[in-house]
């Protein structure tokens, strides 16, 4: 899959089916969207094409409003995100930076600079609320007038549902949010994780006794907690772990956003390795403790509430055990 950080030059442009939107978790919607856009391109010897945005729409509005309480929080991070769109089927994406002069194109402008010059669109699903164009004028209506006039198909996704429900992203932030990750495996239809590559830290833990591995988190998560967990990436199965996803507010005040994992009896050199870890179950919620003595307690009974979580399951769970 090839990726693109604005639209392609010349040269790199090919006719394409293409679908448009933030595409966070790229849940099972996402996934019924992207199916029909690889459906569409091989008939049509297109390349199967996403348009995402970085940063998401509402971040960019909410910063210049000064209040980041109204960006939605991030339920993967842009490394996942281009994962889940390559195993999906894309063949380019294209992550357009949201700006202050893309935000103020008309509907009109966009049609011409983005889709038609820029991407050379042949084919375009879209959901069936999507808008576009400053103060998001642009509607489906207008797209498939559009369409009819620079000569390519619009086609939209009706909305998809899992029992009575909406599937959104709104709903897998609600389902991590409360963290019941069987509901939010269920929208996204494989279980929820975060990755990225471990970094040094304080080392407090070391000094504690329980040493962590350390993921630095860029945006605020969707979740945050205490969790019992599972590493990918170290070894053939996946290693059972605790973790603490947030800002440690015991032992740091800044407000930078932090996944610490503990694997149990494991001790090799992790640094800059890229690890996936997998949300099991969560314990608690960050807690604000009085001294580190009553923090470590604290630990000490997440970690036994987590081995014996693992010791009830005889271990990490794999995929056979989800079958």
């Amino acid at each position: 899959m090839k990726v693109f950080r604005g639209l392609p030059n010349a040269q790199a442009r090919a006719p394409c089916a293409l679908t448009i939107g933030n595409f966070d978790g790229v849940h099972v919607g996402h996934q019924a969207l992207l199916a029909r856009v690889r459906t569409a391109a091989d008939s049509l010897g297109l390349e199967a094409a996403v348009m995402t945005f970085e940063p998401h729409p509402r971040e960019f509005f909410a910063e210049r409003a000064g209040d980041l309480s109204k960006a939605p929080p991030r339920i993967a991070n842009l490394r996942d995100k281009m994962q889940s769109l390559s195993d999906a089927g894309a063949d380019r994406v294209i992550v357009e930076h949201f700006s202050a002069h893309f935000s103020a194109l008309t509907p009109q402008e966009f049609t011409e600079k983005v889709l038609v010059d820029g991407l050379h669109v042949k084919w375009l699903m879209v959901g069936d609320d999507f808008c576009y164009g400053a103060r998001r004028a642009g509607n489906v209506a207008m797209l498939h007038e559009a369409g009819r006039h620079y000569g390519f198909h619009v086609e939209t996704l009706p909305t998809v549902m899992n029992n009575s429900q909406r599937i959104s992203s709104s709903a897998v932030r609600a389902a991590l949010a409360a963290g019941d990750f069987v509901h939010a495996e269920q929208l996204l239809g494989h279980p929820y994780a975060m990755s990225g590559h471990v970094i040094h830290g304080q080392k407090l833990g070391r000094t504690l006794g329980f040493p962590t591995l350390n993921l630095r988190v860029a945006h605020r998560p969707a979740l945050a907690g205490i969790f019992i967990v599972q590493v990918h990436g170290l070894a053939a199965q996946p290693l059972p772990a605790v973790a603490s996803l947030g800002v440690r507010p015991t032992v740091d005040d800044g407000g930078r956003v932090l996944l610490e994992v503990h694997l149990f009896d494991f001790a090799q050199s992790c640094y800059g390795k890229l690890v996936r870890v997998e949300f099991l179950e969560k314990l608690r919620d960050e807690e604000k403790y009085a001294d580190l003595p009553t923090l470590t307690d604290a630990i000490t009974r997440d970690a036994d509430a987590a081995r014996a979580y693992f010791a009830r399951r005889g271990g990490a769970i794999t995929a056979t055990d989800r079958i």
